[in-house]
């Protein structure tokens, strides 16, 4: 952080702390404690815990643009170019996001309940399709139309309260991680094989 920037933070900050019990059934009552910058009286603290229970979509959104999306490892060498693929990528999940939602108002059911993965295949399949040559404009809507309801039937699972462990179930991969230059290695290959 740079100094400009760090004599425009404020030398105290007001929160507001929310105590809630978090009863499940067949579980422990557990007792929560919420700090928050959300100093405004409307919010009821019922309101203010509901919004700490959708901390989970940050982590499921995360996994989307990593995995889905191809962002987990970025390809591009130089600053500028990671950049670009980064806001790329986002412009990306925007838009499939957006396109989700489209159709989860259309079907009457909420963005969160549709698959971003299944999204994303159906976009991709219908692109193939727009591709193969010219539409009409009535076959354009009649093909967004059945997009939007397709993408409305691929719904995820209602799992609130959801906890997952941070681990890896499986290995990425076989082979043994690059310890030596590139040319080193492909010069060991050489000089061993007949």
């Amino acid at each position: 952080m740079d100094r400009v920037t760090f004599e425009q933070i404020p030398e105290t900050i007001l929160l507001r702390e929310v105590r809630y019990n978090l009863v499940e059934r067949g579980r422990r009552t557990q007792s929560m404690t919420v700090v928050t910058t959300l100093i405004d009286e409307a919010l009821t603290k019922e309101e203010i815990a509901e919004l700490y229970g959708f901390r989970w979509n940050a982590e499921l959104d995360l996994r989307s643009i990593k995995d889905t999306l191809n962002l987990g490892h970025l390809r591009c060498k130089s600053p500028a170019m990671i950049r670009c693929e980064l806001w790329t990528t986002l412009l990306g999940y925007n838009l499939i996001r957006t396109t989700a939602a489209g159709a989860a108002v259309l079907h009457e059911k909420r963005p969160r309940q549709i698959s971003f993965t299944a999204t994303c295949q159906l976009i991709l399949s219908a692109w193939m399709n727009t591709a193969c040559g010219k539409l009409e404009q009535q076959k354009l809507k009649v093909l967004c139309q059945t997009l939007a309801d397709q993408i409305a039937v691929c719904e995820v699972g209602n799992r609130p309260g959801r906890i997952e462990p941070r681990v890896i179930k499986r290995r990425r991969g076989t082979y043994p991680l690059m310890q030596k230059p590139r040319q080193a290695l492909r010069d060991h290959l050489r000089n061993n094989t007949t």
